[in-house]
């Protein structure tokens, strides 16, 4: 039987949410950073699960409307400040990943922070995906290897990226099937699940029904059985 050591989850269609219900789109994304509570402590509260892996803001994101940006900005500040209690409580240790040199100082001040105050934290290792793209990932560990002399290798590579855990069970709400450049290299076997299920509707009890049809999947990396 498989296990979910490793999730990572593409949280799509908080806009779309809000829309639907006639609100703005900053609605949605308010909604969908409780879920990303409620989620976290059910992983945390998994003997199965060691890695939760959420993209929250993209480097593609920056496109957004100016203002959707900034409140994402706002939101995400305050969601850490209100989380790290929770944290701790759950025994959740939290990680960034991607480039976070392009927010605002005191954000980054306050991601630092968060990772800092749950550093000791052995329980579930939440990444929050920020300012993250899978590409620029991996052109940053390149350029990192660069002056390394001899043959860079696969494990080099692999453990210089942002998050060096392989994915076993990659999951899209929303609706989309596209990966929208999330963890290309930790995905190459992982297994993928798309429900159209908007994020601020997706429940713990969605993530158990996907996890238990993930446990029967048989998972040949390449062989044969």
């Amino acid at each position: 039987m498989n296990k979910a050591n490793h999730i990572a989850i593409i949280m799509d269609g908080n806009g779309r949410w809000a829309e639907l219900k006639g609100q703005k789109r900053v609605k949605g994304h308010e909604a969908g950073a409780k879920v990303v509570k409620e989620i976290t402590t059910y992983c945390a509260n998994s003997d199965d699960i060691e890695y939760l892996t959420l993209y929250a803001f993209s480097t593609e994101n920056w496109k957004r409307p100016r203002l959707e940006v900034e409140f994402l900005m706002k939101l995400l500040e305050k969601y850490l400040k209100n989380e790290l209690p929770i944290y701790l409580k759950n025994n959740v240790k939290f990680e960034p990943l991607g480039d976070i040199r392009a927010f605002s100082k005191s954000l980054q001040k306050t991601i630092n922070m968060v990772a800092e105050k749950t550093a000791h934290c052995d329980g579930l290792i939440q990444y929050l995906a920020l300012n993250y793209g899978a590409q620029d990932e991996i052109v940053r560990a390149v350029n990192i290897l660069k002056n390394v002399e001899g043959n860079i290798t696969q494990e080099m590579i692999s453990n210089t990226l942002d998050c060096k855990h392989d994915v076993d069970l990659l999951i899209r709400t929303g609706g989309d099937h596209r990966l929208s450049n999330f963890l290309l290299w930790q995905a190459s076997y992982a297994e993928l699940f798309f429900t159209d299920t908007l994020w601020p509707d997706f429940t713990p009890k969605d993530l158990e029904k996907i996890i238990k049809k993930f446990t029967k999947v048989e998972r040949r990396f390449g062989g044969l059985k």
